[in-house]
């Protein structure tokens, strides 16, 4: 029989053949610092949000794929924008030219959010948007949507994802330098607080990184690092800890490593709340109760043996339910090769659901605690993140991310991955071992290109019906505002209920705060 030789855990932590038994930093669930989760009875009283993230094509389209995914027993919406969205670029730009639509749902005006919800009451359905440069300007469009069908814009329930820095370490879609993008942050803090009190104004986003090639501990710190970054920009603003803390979420990866994965999350929590209470003086529960969603991880589904990333899939999402998740996306089988059909889409809903309703693992509040190997990866991952914040927290967070410090460490940790691959170090079934002769599947989702040119056709409809006059001069004192150092909030809204498009916004605030252009 031939022996496959591979290391026994993703990250850097080394684990001794024996782990004695010692008093260990747990809590009962619901109990500070929530290592075991942030309510008493968890999923005995309520089960996660089952999450599906969807979005391709134009507008229409992904009011199909979210009815349909409604229809069959998913929980809540969550948004993927395609790229020129995600960079603030309208469909029509030179810029967008190949990408209208391909990976993720095209949104030039509040015509196409419109679109997008049509037929979904928005003050019954919790909403994700996966969109951080232009947060504000797509979080407006979903506010007016809402007040224009009917809804009283206090009632709109979900999060906006508004997390820039983990996009100067390992996404790539900003627009703004840093400290102008901080302001919008703060901004879009101050004014959902007053305006928006069902709706979480910030999603911490650890996934990102782990994508880019990070291990389980460099996630954690990197994540923490950043939240604690967004906590003193608040404090600057003069906003109160326990208001703005309150209203925060975290965003994290179901790798491949099982246990390693259900300490991360573990650990998480009880960095936050420490955090939150130690070094913010919080003082309101909510604040110190960090409440995260998870995807499982994409960078792990092959295009090779499909079926297995159902499997992976699987381990994955039960690691994030074991872990304390507040809501789950499991990924579909066919990510690697296309955009996820309907048939494979249901078969990841179906999966959370026969995890919740059928496996039993909901049914106490945090089944491994107490056991010595998940007691000890807990706090070895913790004492591991918190290393790796004091280091960069010498140079700081921004500096270090101006530098490339942070992002040299995540491909340095990438590498190895890949290294270790080669090598059979690791092993990933159909991959390096295992392998089998197939043909890749033919029935693959596609977007067609018309879709782009339907799409340029709609926005040149909203430009030739709309007050141009008017739609100039709200931008002018959009201009004004972001000068000043006002909030641009409810400016934004206002050129957004006049049809202003997400480029000419963008456009109109680069003129003022400038592109971020990397210097390495």
């Amino acid at each position: 029989m031939k022996k496959i030789n591979h290391d026994k855990t993703t990250s850097k932590i080394k684990i001794p053949i024996n782990i004695e038994k010692k008093d260990f930093k747990s809590s009962y669930a619901g109990e500070f610092p929530y290592t075991s989760g942030i309510h008493q009875d968890m999923y005995r009283g309520r089960t996660w949000t089952m999450r599906q993230y969807s979005g391709f094509s134009d507008a229409k389209e992904t009011n199909k794929r979210f009815k349909l995914l409604l229809e069959e027993g998913q929980s809540g919406l969550s948004v993927a924008f395609d790229l020129p969205t995600q960079m603030g670029y309208d469909s029509d730009d030179p810029m967008a030219l190949g990408e209208v639509g391909k990976v993720g749902v095209a949104i030039d005006t509040v015509e196409d959010m419109k679109i997008l919800f049509q037929d979904i009451d928005l003050s019954k359905v919790s909403t994700s948007m996966t969109i951080n440069a232009p947060a504000m300007i797509l979080l407006a469009m979903y506010a007016v949507t809402a007040e224009e069908s009917g809804v009283d814009m206090k009632e709109i329930m979900g999060t906006i994802q508004n997390d820039i820095l983990k996009e100067y370490i390992a996404r790539g879609t900003y627009i703004f330098p840093p400290e102008p993008s901080m302001k919008l942050i703060t901004d879009v803090f101050e004014y959902c607080y007053n305006n928006f009190p069902k709706f979480n104004t910030i999603s911490i986003s650890g996934y990102h990184i782990r994508e880019a090639g990070s291990t389980a501990a460099e996630e954690l710190a990197f994540t923490m690092l950043n939240a604690r970054e967004y906590m003193r920009a608040a404090i600057s603003a003069e906003l109160s800890i326990d208001d703005i803390g309150s209203r925060v979420s975290f965003f994290f990866n179901a790798h491949n490593e099982f246990f390693e994965e259900i300490a991360k999350f573990r650990a998480a929590r009880r960095m936050w709340a420490n955090m939150m209470k130690d070094e913010f003086g919080a003082k309101n529960d909510k604040t110190m109760k960090l409440r995260f969603h998870t995807q499982t991880a994409g960078s792990t589904l092959t295009a090779q043996q499909i079926d297995n990333n159902i499997v992976r899939v699987t381990i994955q999402g039960m690691a994030a339910v074991l872990g304390g998740t507040q809501s789950l996306h499991t990924n579909s089988k066919d990510e690697a090769l296309a955009l996820p059909s309907d048939k494979s889409a249901i078969t990841a809903l179906r999966t959370q659901q026969i995890i919740a309703y059928e496996s039993g693992i909901g049914a106490t509040t945090d089944p491994l605690a107490g056991s010595f190997y998940v007691e000890y990866l807990t706090d070895e991952i913790e004492a591991k993140a918190w290393d790796i914040i004091n280091e960069i927290e010498e140079i700081g967070v921004i500096e270090s991310i101006n530098q490339g410090l942070i992002q040299a460490k995540i491909h340095e940790s990438a590498y190895e991955h890949e290294k270790y691959l080669k090598e059979k170090q690791r092993i990933v079934v159909g991959v390096n071992e295992f392998t089998t002769d197939e043909e890749i599947p033919i029935d693959l989702l596609k977007v067609s290109e018309q879709i782009s040119k339907d799409q340029i056709d709609r926005l040149k409809k909203v430009r030739a019906n709309r007050d141009d006059k008017m739609v100039y001069e709200i931008l002018n004192n959009l201009a004004n505002h972001a000068k000043r150092g006002d909030n641009i909030f409810p400016v934004v809204i206002e050129a957004v209920r006049n049809r202003a498009s997400i480029g000419e916004i963008c456009a109109t605030l680069k003129e003022i705060y400038g592109k971020y252009n990397p210097l390495f």
